[in-house]
C-alpha cells in the first residue's frame, strides 16, 4: 500500500509524497524544471542524499546545486566515476580509488609496469565525453561483505578495502554503465549532468601513500556544468602557472633548490630580503602585543619526543640520529621545546599569559615526491608562538591573537575565512573543560566581528581550534594561520603554575598567522605575481642616468637612497636609457628615478613607476620623505596614485638626452 510521507522544505513549506516511491528530483521537478535540472544532490534531514533515491519517510529536504559545497563535491565524485569507466575500457586498469577533491578529482589506478603519456590526455577526455552522451544513470545497489567480495574478486585493492570491513557490514555499490565501483555516494542522477570536461594531469602514487606498496597512476580531471565555468577555470590556471613561484622566484633570483639539499630552498639576497622583511615586521608585532622572542635548540635527545608524544605518533616525519650512543632528532615543531622552558623554575600565576614567540629552524622529513617548490619543504621557519594561560584568559587570549592576525593579513592584503573546530568523538580530557574552551573561542570569533562557520567534532583530539583559511588573488584556499588549544602537553610536561591556594596546570595556546615562512612567501610572490608593494620590494628603487655625463651622479642618487634604508640599484650600462626603463619596469622596481644633466644642477630626480606613468620631477629629500611614509604605513598601493598626482602622465617612450 502507498505510505504518505509529509516532506518539509527550507522555507517551511510542506509537500506531500509517497514512501519508499517519492525521490528528490520528484519534488523539485514539481516545483519547478529548471529547478530538476540545477539540483545536484539532496539533503535529507541534513545527510546527503541522492536525487533519484526515493524517500524512506516524513523527513526534510533540501536541495543543492553546484554552488553548494555538496553539489561540488557529488558532481566530481561522480565524475570520478566517468574516469574511471574510461581508464578501464581504454587502459584495462585496476580502479584503487577516485575522490573529489578540493577543485575536481582523482582516479588512482594500477597499471603494472606500464604508466600513461601526456598524449593520452586526449584519448581520455575523448572517452569520458562519450559515457557523458551516452547519459547513463547513475543505480545505487546494497550489498553484503561476502556479495561485494565475489563481484570484485579479479580486483586485489577493491578486496583488501572490502576485507577490512566487519563481516556483517552491509555496503553500496553505484552503476553506470558497465561500470560498477564500490562507493558510499550520492551521485549525480545520470552522466549527461558534465557538460564539461577536461583531463588535467597524470602523475606517479602509491598504494595507501605508501612508497614500499605497488606504484600507481594517478589522474586528474575536472568537470563543470557550463561550459562557461570550464573557461573561468582554465583562464584562472593559466593565469597561475604565469604566476608560479617556482618560475617567478628564478626570474626575480629569490631562492632556488638544489639536488645536494633537497626540499632545502637557498634563498638568493633578494629572496632573503623579503624574508627578513617580514620577519621584522612580524617581530614589530610582536613587541605591540608584547611576545617574548626565545631562541631554542635545534637537536634534542629522543626522551622529550617520547615525553610530548610525537615518538609514537610522528617518529617517520622527523630526522633522527645517533649521538654517544642515544638517539636525537631535529625538531619539527617549537612545543615540546616551550614546555621545557615553561618548567625550567617553578611558575606563579601572576606570570600568566606568557607568550613565547620562536623563530626556529624546523625540519620534517617529508617524502622526496611530496615536495614542491616552498609550499612543501624539509627545511623552514614558522612564526610560531605558544601563550601558557589560566582556563579564564583563553577568551581574551585568543581574541588578540586574531586582531594580530587580521592586521598582519590586512597589510598583506590577503582574505580569509574562519571555522570554529570542535570536540571530536576521540577526544582527551574532561568533558566540561571542552565545552567551557568551546564557549571561550565562539566568544573570540564573535567578538572579532568577521564572518565564521561551525566544523563540528572537527578538532584535535587534544583540544578545540579555530581554522583559518586564507585567499589569494585567484581566490585560491591556503591553510596558513592556526590557533589550537591544548589540555594534553601540559600533562604530559606535568607543567603547573602557583595559584593563591595551590596549583594550576595552564592551557596552551598554540598560534601561527604565516605559518611556515616558506610557504607564505610562495603565497605572496603568487599573489602578488610578482609586483611586490614597495615596502616589501627586494628592488624598490632602480636610477637611470640618461647618458655617460650623468653616471656619477646616478650612483650619487643610488648612495643617498641607500643610506636612507631602500633597495636601490643604479644602471650604468652602455645602453639606451629607454631600455634601462623598461628593464628596470619588467624587473618590478617600483620606481625608475631618471637623471641627466639637469636633474644632476638642480639636485632632483625625474620619477617613474613600474606602470609607466610619470609623475615628473622631484627634489630628492621630498621623494625620500614620500617613500619613507610610504614604507612605513607598509602601502599596497604608490604613494604617488594616492595623491593623484598633476604631473601623471602615460608616456611610450621617455625623453632622451641630446
Amino acid at each position: 500500500a502507498n505510505v504518505p510521507i509529509k516532506i518539509v522544505l527550507p522555507d517551511g513549506g510542506v509537500k506531500e509524497g509517497i514512501q519508499h516511491v517519492t525521490t528528490p528530483l520528484d519534488i523539485a521537478n514539481g516545483i519547478a524544471k529548471k529547478l530538476g535540472q540545477s539540483s545536484i544532490v539532496a539533503k535529507v534531514d541534513g545527510n546527503v542524499w541522492d536525487m533519484f533515491r526515493p524517500l524512506e519517510g516524513d523527513c526534510a529536504l533540501q536541495l543543492c546545486n553546484f554552488d553548494d559545497p555538496d553539489g561540488k563535491e557529488t558532481y566530481w565524485h561522480s565524475s570520478s566515476h566517468v574516469l574511471g569507466q574510461a581508464l578501464e575500457l581504454e587502459f584495462g586498469v585496476d580502479l584503487t580509488i577516485g575522490p573529489a577533491i578540493e577543485e575536481g578529482f582523482y582516479y588512482d589506478c594500477f597499471m603494472g609496469d606500464k604508466t600513461l603519456t601526456e598524449g593520452d590526455r586526449d584519448t581520455i577526455k575523448a572517452k569520458m565525453e562519450k559515457v557523458v552522451k551516452e547519459k547513463q544513470q547513475f543505480e545505487r545497489v546494497v550489498v553484503s561483505r561476502d556479495e561485494a567480495l565475489g563481484m570484485f574478486l579479479e580486483n586485489k585493492f577493491k578486496v583488501e578495502i572490502i576485507s577490512s570491513l566487519p563481516e556483517d557490514s552491509v555496503l553500496t555499490l553505484y552503476r553506470n554503465g558497465p561500470m560498477v565501483d564500490l562507493c558510499r555516494g550520492p551521485h549525480v542522477p545520470n552522466t549527461g549532468y558534465l557538460k564539461a570536461v577536461a583531463v588535467n594531469s597524470a602523475s606517479r602514487a602509491f598504494w595507501r601513500a605508501d612508497a614500499k606498496k605497488e606504484g600507481l597512476m594517478r589522474v586528474y580531471g575536472i568537470t563543470f556544468p557550463d561550459v562557461k565555468l570550464m573557461k573561468e577555470y582554465q583562464h584562472r590556471i593559466e593565469e597561475a602557472k604565469k604566476r608560479d613561484h617556482r618560475v617567478v622566484g628564478l626570474q626575480q633570483e629569490l631562492f632556488f633548490f638544489h639536488h645536494l639539499s633537497p626540499g632545502s630552498a637557498f634563498f638568493l639576497p633578494n629572496g632573503a630580503r623579503i624574508y627578513n622583511t617580514l620577519m621584522q615586521y612580524l617581530r614589530e608585532k610582536y613587541w605591540e602585543f608584547e611576545y617574548d622572542e626565545v631562541i631554542s635548540p635545534n637537536i634534542y635527545n629522543f626522551e622529550l619526543w617520547k615525553t610530548s608524544g610525537h615518538a609514537d605518533h610522528y617518529k617517520e616525519n622527523m630526522f633522527s640520529f645517533d649521538i654517544d650512543q642515544q638517539e636525537f632528532g631535529l625538531k619539527p615543531m617549537n612545543c615540546p621545546g616551550h614546555c621545557v622552558m615553561f618548567n625550567m623554575r617553578k611558575r606563579s600565576f601572576r606570570e600568566l599569559p606568557l607568550r613565547l614567540a620562536d623563530f626556529g629552524v624546523l625540519h620534517r622529513n617529508e617524502a622526496s615526491g611530496a615536495l614542491h617548490g616552498l609550499t612543501r619543504v624539509r627545511r623552514f621557519q614558522q612564526d610560531d608562538a605558544h601563550i601558557f594561560c589560566r582556563e579564564d584568559q583563553v577568551e581574551v587570549e585568543v581574541g588578540k591573537f586574531l586582531e594580530l592576525m587580521s592586521e598582519i593579513y590586512g597589510v598583506l592584503g590577503l582574505e580569509y575565512e574562519m571555522a570554529l573546530s570542535t570536540r571530536p568523538e576521540g577526544y582527551l580530557g574532561e568533558l566540561e573543560m571542552w565545552n567551557k574552551a568551546e564557549a571561550a573561542l565562539q566568544s573570540a570569533l564573535e567578538i572579532s566581528g568577521h564572518p565564521w562557520k561551525l566544523n563540528p567534532e572537527d578538532g584535535a583530539f587534544y583540544g578545540p581550534k579555530i581554522d583559518i583559511t586564507v585567499f589569494d588573488a585567484l581566490r585560491r584556499k591556503f591553510q596558513c594561520a592556526t590557533v589550537q588549544l591544548d589540555f594534553q602537553l601540559p600533562i604530559r610536561f606535568n607543567l603547573s603554575y602557583a595559584t593563591e591556594d595551590g596549583t594550576a596546570r595552564p592551557v596552551i595556546i598554540h598560534r601561527a598567522v604565516m605559518g611556515s615562512m616558506e610557504r607564505m612567501i610562495a603565497i605572496l610572490v603568487e599573489h602578488f605575481a610578482g609586483k611586490w608593494p614597495f615596502w616589501l620590494n627586494p628592488r624598490q628603487i632602480m636610477v637611470c642616468p640618461i647618458s655617460e655625463s650623468s653616471y656619477d651622479y646616478a650612483l650619487k642618487v643610488r648612495s643617498i637612497c641607500r643610506k636612507a634604508g631602500f633597495f636601490v640599484d643604479a644602471d650604468i650600462t652602455d645602453r639606451k636609457m629607454q631600455k634601462k626603463v623598461r628593464e628596470a619596469q619588467l624587473a618590478q622596481y617600483n620606481y625608475i628615478l631618471v637623471v641627466g644633466e639637469q636633474e644632476a644642477v638642480n639636485g632632483t630626480v625625474n620619477v617613474r613607476t613600474r606602470d609607466n606613468h610619470v609623475h615628473g620631477m622631484h627634489s630628492i629629500a621630498s621623494l625620500l620623505e614620500k617613500l619613507a611614509e610610504e614604507k612605513v604605513t607598509k602601502s599596497l598601493e604608490t604613494c604617488f596614485r594616492k595623491e593623484g598626482d598633476a604631473a601623471t602622465a602615460i608616456i611610450k617612450d621617455p625623453p632622451t638626452e641630446k
